[in-house]
């Protein structure tokens, strides 16, 4: 028996809102698009964001993710997002293991970035 990670799901109330951020801003590449999901990354495992239709969904949307995306340039793609209005509840900070910021989307989902 063979067990893989498919993917991590973040609920957000506004779809194309959505797009906007992770596609445009945060520059994710897209792979799939339907009604009520994107799927971003290639390969075998991708990060779903998907709309929150259902009440436990609706539960889940504006929190910190527990998330974590690697970055080659924070410095510059921190730069990019701040001078577009991106939200950091906490913003780029320097320490002896590399650098971390962390967004928030639209809804208010949390995300790490880290260059290391």
């Amino acid at each position: 028996m063979s067990i893989a990670l498919k993917n991590v799901v973040l609920f957000v109330t506004d779809l194309e809102r959505a797009k906007r951020f992770y596609a445009e801003q945060l520059g994710l590449p897209l792979q799939q698009e339907s009604p009520a999901l994107l799927e971003f990354f290639g390969g075998e495992t991708r990060l779903g964001v998907a709309l929150a239709l259902h009440e436990d969904a609706r539960k889940l949307v504006g929190r910190h993710t527990g998330i974590t995306l690697r970055v080659d340039d924070l410095d510059t793609l921190c730069a990019r997002l701040s001078a577009s209005g991106v939200r950091f509840p906490e913003p780029l900070e320097r320490s002896p293991w590399g650098k971390m910021a962390v967004v928030a989307d639209p809804d208010g989902n949390q995300i790490a970035l880290v260059d290391v």
